[in-house]
């Protein structure tokens, strides 16, 4: 690791002066595509020992490289291809402040330039909307038939951001890269079903897909997709217009492993019947903002009548859903390590003593399976739930999410006396969806590796105290102003 900001000239060499020319990954979290360029384009570096070196030496072993720019350009991708001969695995993605200009954007030529070595297994590319709702403008259909040219062996293909790519354009890569096993396509407002019309013509065997915020696509489409036995992860975040058809569809896939619908227009019908089919082996499923579901969809999933692999849960903007639905969840006694329900108005302080009640294994502690749980602004909690949050409740958290202005006095003190837990009170998402933040396998790593916290607790109870003082202090502050 070093700080790019000692540094002082953009085209500086010394950068990789003391880099060993065993690297074989390199991560940068934020570089200028324009510094990227001039420092993998330098002709000599020099040396501590007043050597003199080709930057292309140094980097000649980089088999993965992760990259943040401000701008991706034809200029940045051609010198990674012509300075890192041994890269199988390209990860880089930008986030513009606006719409870039022509000279100094990605275009078609760009795209042809990608993998000259020919040994590229991993490709993503992606611009993201994080500050502005900019795209790859100057990328067209002809650039995806360049880019389908020089990566046949390809296993691994995320593109993000590309707007003027049509059907035509991501067909080429399906029927092309015959070894495809993971499909992204990030915010294609041009995508539609006839993508998938004749998948079942290629050889492909497909285990990750993921279509966010595709709007166009329709049950059909994912009926198509279907077709791929092998599917473990399907992402169809944001494709607003899929319906129970989808469902039916995908609860016959016998490997699926992760299923996030969030915002898809699915009924509490709809998901039932994920019930006989798929949920014997899904681990995560997040319906975020399937506005339409109510508390009925979780008594029939959490009817007790199956044992459930699902771990992970995402219940958050959900209008209808009322701590019923939890009740039926902590009655199942589901090992759930990740819950969340933000923003769900009608979850209340009833939710969380279910939950922490719940006993997954008799000789376990209540509440011992969560290790995250996401409770900001669901208009239900008060000081109650903080009775619960402590000790011996939930043993295993490490991520809790919370509204600050319940109490902050409370919140502080929960804080400091479970110095384990991360307390987020202010919106921030609790952990990392893995394809979007390059840190969520870290994050993941951390959660399981931090020591847990039932053993510090037969220690004593030194620390619950402050919050009794706290808690005392909220209630005579509420009865004053009575």
């Amino acid at each position: 690791m070093f700080d790019l900001s000692l540094y002082l000239r953009p085209g500086d060499g010394r950068i990789f002066g003391l880099v060993s020319d065993r690297l074989t990954h390199l991560e940068l979290g934020h570089i200028t595509s324009r510094m990227m360029t001039q420092l993998l384009t330098s002709t000599e570096i020099s040396g501590q020992d007043s050597n003199r070196v080709t930057t292309s030496t140094v980097l000649q072993n980089v088999q993965r490289l992760r990259l943040s720019v401000d701008c991706i350009t034809d200029a940045v991708v051609k010198a990674i291809s012509k300075s890192l001969p041994s890269l199988i695995d390209l990860d880089i993605r930008d986030a513009p402040l606006e719409d870039p200009r022509q000279v100094s954007d990605l275009t078609d030529f760009g795209l042809h330039e990608i993998n000259q070595n020919g040994k590229l297994k991993h490709l993503s590319l992606i611009r993201s909307q994080e500050f502005h709702p900019t795209y790859f403008r100057r990328v067209s259909d002809q650039g995806m038939l360049f880019l389908a040219d020089k990566c046949l062996g390809m296993e691994t293909i995320c593109l993000g951001g590309f707007c003027r790519v049509t059907d035509a354009g991501f067909k080429t890569i399906l029927h092309s890269c015959a070894s495809l096993s993971k499909f992204s396509i990030y915010h294609g407002p041009k995508l539609t079903d006839l993508v998938f019309h004749d998948i079942l013509a290629t050889t492909l065997s497909l285990s990750h897909v993921s279509l966010r915020r595709c709007h166009l696509l329709t049950d059909h489409a994912i009926q198509k997709l279907a077709s791929s036995l092998k599917l473990e992860n399907l992402d169809l975040r944001g494709c607003r217009n899929l319906r129970d058809e989808t469902l039916t569809a995908v609860s016959h896939l016998p490997k699926l492993k992760v299923l996030l619908l969030d915002g898809a227009d699915i009924s509490d019908t709809g998901l039932s019947y994920l019930k006989e089919g798929v949920l014997d082996s899904l681990v995560s499923l997040s319906v975020r903002g399937c506005r339409n579901l109510t508390d009925k969809f979780m008594s029939t999933l959490f009817d007790g009548s199956s044992k459930l692999a699902l771990r992970e849960l995402d219940l958050s903007n959900l209008p209808n859903l009322t701590d019923a639905a939890i009740f039926a969840l902590a009655k199942s006694g589901a090992p759930i390590t990740k819950l969340q329900l933000r923003e769900c108005r009608l979850i209340g302080d009833a939710s969380v003593m279910a939950l922490a009640s719940t006993r997954v294994y008799e000789d376990e502690c209540p509440g011992s399976s969560l290790c995250l749980l996401d409770l900001y602004d669901c208009g239900g909690i008060t000081q109650l739930s903080f009775k619960w949050l402590k000790k011996p409740f939930f043993p295993r958290l490490k991520w809790l999410g919370i509204t600050g202005s319940v109490n902050r006095d409370i919140v502080d003190a929960l804080a400091r006396r479970r110095p384990h837990l991360q307390v987020s009170c202010r919106g921030e998402e609790l952990g990392n969806d893995g394809e979007d933040d390059w840190d969520s396998a870290d994050i993941h790593q951390h959660i399981e590796a931090q020591e847990d916290e039932l053993e510090q607790w037969i220690l004593g109870d030194e620390g619950d105290v402050e919050m009794e003082d706290a808690e005392d202090e909220s209630e005579e502050d509420a009865s004053e102003e009575d």
